[in-house]
C-alpha cells in the first residue's frame, strides 16, 4: 500500500532536497525507497551528483549549474506521485558474511546472553538465523547498517564508545546490526568478527554491501576464520 503519510521534501541546501517518505522504520519501507532511487536516477539524468538513502528518507543531490532547485522540486513531486514499490529486491540473492562468534572478538557476547536469558550458542543461532537487509550505508566507508534483529538480542549502544573496533567486527545496536568494514571508534556491541572484505577501493562501488542487499552472518569455527585470512587478536578495552 502507499504511504499512509504525504510524502515532504525538505530543502537541503541549493543542490539538494530531502524526501521524507515515512516517519517510522519497517522493513515495508525499502520497496518504495528503492523504486524512488530508480525512479529519480531516471527523471533526472545527467544533472542527478548523489543519492543517500536512509531507513524512511532519500536525500537527492542535484548539480544546480545543470537545473534550478525549483525543476528539481517540480520533477521529484511528478516522481512521487507516480511512485510504486519495487519488490523485485526480495527475489535477490543473500549475501553470506561468515563470522566467527567467540568472546575474544565479541566481548559484548556473553553479555547479551545473560541479558537475553539464552545461552551463547542460542545468541549465535538466534543472530545467524535472520536475515537482514541492508538499509544506508555511512558512518565509515561501506558500513552498512542492517536490521532488524530478534527483540531478545536488542542491546543499546555501549555508554562509552571504544577508541577502536578492529575491521570485520560484527555488532549490534538496539534493532541495528552491522560489521564495521574498517578499524574505527565504535560504541556498537561486539558479538563476533567476520573475515570478509567488506570496503575495497579496487572494487567496483567500493563497499561490498549495498542499500537493498540481504545479507546472513554465518558462523564459522576459528579454524575457518583463520583460513579465510581473519584476524583472532582480541578486542582491547582500552
Amino acid at each position: 500500500m502507499r504511504p499512509t503519510a504525504l510524502p515532504r521534501l525538505e530543502s537541503a541546501g541549493q543542490d539538494g532536497w530531502l524526501i521524507r517518505l515515512f516517519d517510522a522504520i519497517d522493513e515495508a519501507n525499502m520497496a518504495w525507497l528503492l523504486a524512488l532511487m530508480r525512479d529519480c536516477e531516471t527523471a533526472l539524468g545527467d544533472s542527478l551528483v548523489d543519492m543517500v538513502p536512509s531507513y524512511t528518507t532519500l536525500l537527492v543531490v542535484f548539480d544546480p549549474e545543470r537545473i534550478a532547485p525549483a525543476d528539481v522540486r517540480h520533477q521529484l513531486w511528478q516522481v512521487l506521485a507516480a511512485l510504486r514499490p519495487d519488490h523485485q529486491q526480495a527475489d535477490a540473492p543473500v549475501r553470506e558474511l561468515p563470522t566467527w562468534y567467540d568472546p575474544g572478538v565479541g566481548p559484548e557476547l556473553d553479555a547479551l546472553a545473560e541479558q537475553a536469558g539464552m545461552t551463547r550458542d542460542e545468541v549465535v543461532e538466534c543472530h545467524a538465523g535472520t536475515t537482514y537487509q541492508v538499509y544506508a550505508l555511512g558512518f565509515a566507508p561501506g558500513f552498512a547498517f542492517m536490521g532488524s534483529v530478534d527483540e531478545r538480542l536488542v542491546m543499546p549502544r555501549l555508554s562509552t564508545p571504544r577508541k577502536r573496533v578492529p575491521a570485520g567486527s560484527v555488532g549490534v545496536a538496539g534493532q541495528q546490526t552491522a560489521a564495521y568494514p574498517v578499524a574505527s571508534p565504535g560504541g556498537w556491541n561486539l558479538i563476533g568478527r567476520t573475515a570478509a572484505v567488506l570496503f575495497d577501493r579496487r572494487r567496483e562501488g567500493f563497499s561490498l554491501l549495498q542499500v537493498g542487499d540481504r545479507v546472513r552472518f554465518v558462523p564459522v569455527t576459528q579454524t575457518r576464520f583463520e583460513r579465510s585470512g581473519g584476524d583472532i587478536t582480541p578486542v582491547r578495552e582500552a
